[in-house]
């Protein structure tokens, strides 16, 4: 009896951290992301954008200004979900930014998901916790 009582008490455990596991996992899981990166480098100007992750490549877009290239995903489970990105315009060759950065941007992007707004002097990233477009990224001189 007392053996039964040990297994039973084991399994009820496991039981118990496998719904734990599954109760902190779902957020991440079920929450689709979404990034959108916006030309508002001026009239006239288009950029060329390649955005891929480790098992994603999202190809090659021309994206004239005023438009904008967007993709839905859904974090890791363990939460290191990367999405890099090349950009090319008249005045910057091969610029790489990382679009989604798990650590950098799952509190900083929230339930809004991650925007980019490609402008002249550089690029601005949106804050869905403020409400305001952050300075994020320098043009290389």
């Amino acid at each position: 009896m007392e053996a039964y009582v040990a297994i039973l008490a084991k399994i009820t455990y496991l039981v118990a951290l496998l719904f734990l596991v599954i109760g902190l996992c779902t957020p991440i899981v079920v929450e689709a992301k979404h990034v959108s990166i916006k030309n508002r480098l001026g009239s006239g100007k288009n950029m060329t954008l390649h955005c891929k992750s480790k098992d994603t490549d999202l190809g090659e877009h021309s994206i004239a200004y005023g438009d904008e290239f967007g993709w839905d995903f859904h974090d890791d489970v363990v939460g290191t979900t990367l999405f890099y990105c090349d950009l090319e315009w008249e005045r910057v060759q091969e610029y790489h930014f990382d679009a989604y950065d798990f650590h950098r941007d799952f509190v900083r992007c929230g339930g809004d998901g991650c925007s980019w707004l490609i402008s002249a002097e550089g690029m601005y990233g949106s804050n869905s916790q403020t409400g305001i477009w952050e300075f994020m990224y320098h043009w290389p001189n």
